[in-house]
């Protein structure tokens, strides 16, 4: 067997190995899509390797979680998508073997079994997500008549999800799993318009709604989407109805992306705006077309849905296969989930974003559930009064099952260009959640912390003080 990331071969190779020898094993996952993915991957190779397992998924992994799984008297304990930031508790209980697949910044503490790409230096936030981490051990499990590839497209959607695409594609390790998935015939990756949407919304409900490259008079206006469409020669309806972008032909396609290049060049948009209308889509070749589970950007964000709500259960179902009552599930919480963000930004507006020198921020209280604040806040980047090149730091009542002592809920987002300046918010929400006794880590672009109610003011300003230090500002 050829393995996926050759530089994690022999880690993978002995992390398979641990998890054969398990007695009695429990994979523990993080919830969002990446999470989802990661435990998709995983839970599917366990079963075809024939090792039973239970399975929980938490929101954060903290101390009284590692506690319950030592409690449970496990042998040992499959982390994917997160423990590496936690080897310092994890290591702390000699109750079960831990087994890590991960790809968040490592605690100063070593494990035997350990995958993630830091440790063999490739880049966690942009080449390996903790579902491509899964992956690589999903393929050491194969037995000699065994293939995993089919895998490599959840593997797809988690990287996805986990916004590792880079200047319109996934790269590094990330995109020999791409390969592995194109030559298994589970994955298409093509270049396309890139806007998201293409499988499931009627074109002027596509173009009205792309925001991540705004053309006037078309984006966040569906008269004027509708009056573009209208007047370009192809054959865009069917039976009176709007086609979506993949039920359109090259032809019509090419139509499409040439008028609306046509119409940013006229409005005023950048060069390199109108050149990130395309980029590479990847397109699950196994899924219904018009379906959310068909685009890899549409199923992450279906499966964020699902576990933002407290139904991890439900997005890991539809990751293994399941159909049905699941998916039919999980789409009643995407649109409760769509719901919930349409309102989200207009929370913004009302409670108001303080600026500082560095960042800005705003408080949510208990208005937002915890589990999408950090979403509304990149959702509001740009918007009147909050400026779009300043790291932004949001705050929501973290609910903690009526503990006297609640904490607050902290979630960091910024741009691909403050971290090509120097920005990464994994260190920013780490140091300043430590200066105020909470935890906190992540990603260069979006990261998340946990402090204690009261010291969200003080957060603000550790934050503030290390972001100015990294942009030299």
């Amino acid at each position: 067997m050829d393995a996926p990331v050759p530089e994690l071969a022999t880690r993978a190779a002995r992390c398979a190995e641990r998890l054969r020898a398990a007695d009695d094993l429990l994979l523990a996952s993080h919830i969002d899509a990446d999470g989802l993915t990661s435990a998709g991957i995983a839970s599917t190779a366990l079963e075809r390797a024939g090792i039973a397992h239970d399975v929980v998924f938490e929101k954060q992994l903290d101390r009284e979680a590692v506690e319950r799984y030592a409690a449970a008297d496990y042998d040992a304990v499959f982390f994917t998508d997160f423990g590496s930031g936690q080897l310092d508790v994890i290591t702390d209980y000699e109750a079960f073997t831990p087994v890590i697949a991960d790809h968040h910044q490592p605690a100063d503490a070593a494990i035997e079994f350990h995958l993630n790409p830091l440790l063999e230096g490739l880049d966690g936030g942009s080449e390996l997500s903790g579902a491509g981490a899964s992956y690589c051990v999903a393929r050491a499990l194969e037995g000699d008549d065994g293939d995993n590839r089919d895998l490599a497209a959840l593997a797809v959607v988690g990287a996805v999800g986990d916004m590792q695409v880079v200047e319109g594609e996934l790269i590094g390790a990330n995109a020999g799993i791409v390969a592995e998935g194109v030559e298994a015939g589970v994955l298409d990756a093509s270049k396309d318009l890139a806007v998201f949407g293409t499988q499931t919304r009627p074109l002027p409900k596509l173009l009205a709604y792309a925001s991540d490259v705004p053309i006037p008079g078309i984006t966040g206006d569906r008269n004027g989407a509708l009056r573009f469409l209208d007047g370009l020669d192809a054959e865009l309806r069917e039976d009176g109805e709007w086609k979506a972008w993949a039920d359109l032909d090259t032809a019509a396609r090419r139509t499409v992306v040439s008028a609306l290049v046509q119409r940013a060049m006229r409005t005023g948009v950048g060069a390199d705006e109108i050149e990130a209308l395309i980029g590479t889509t990847y397109t699950l070749c196994g899924e219904e077309r018009g379906s959310e589970l068909r685009d890899a950007s549409e199923f992450s964000t279906l499966l964020n849905a699902t576990a933002r709500y407290d139904r991890a259960a439900v997005g890991l179902a539809v990751c293994r296969g399941e159909r049905g009552a699941p998916l039919d599930a999980a789409r009643d919480l995407l649109r409760e989930h769509r719901q919930t963000l349409a309102t989200g930004v207009d929370v913004v507006r009302e409670v108001g974003v303080e600026r500082e020198s560095h960042v800005q921020w705003f408080h949510a209280g208990d208005r937002l559930p915890e589990t999408v604040v950090g979403i509304v806040a990149g959702m509001a980047m740009g918007e009147d009064g909050v400026e779009a090149g300043v790291p932004i730091i949001a705050f929501a009542e973290k609910d903690d099952g009526g503990d006297d002592e609640p904490g607050v809920k902290v979630s960091m987002r910024g741009t691909p260009r403050l971290v090509e300046r120097g920005l990464d918010l994994s260190t920013v929400a780490a140091e300043a959640a430590a200066a105020v006794g909470g935890d906190g880590g992540g990603h260069e672009v979006a990261a998340g912390a946990t402090v204690p109610a009261g010291r969200e003011t003080d957060f603000v300003a550790a934050a503030d003080a290390a972001v100015s230090e990294q942009l030299g500002s």
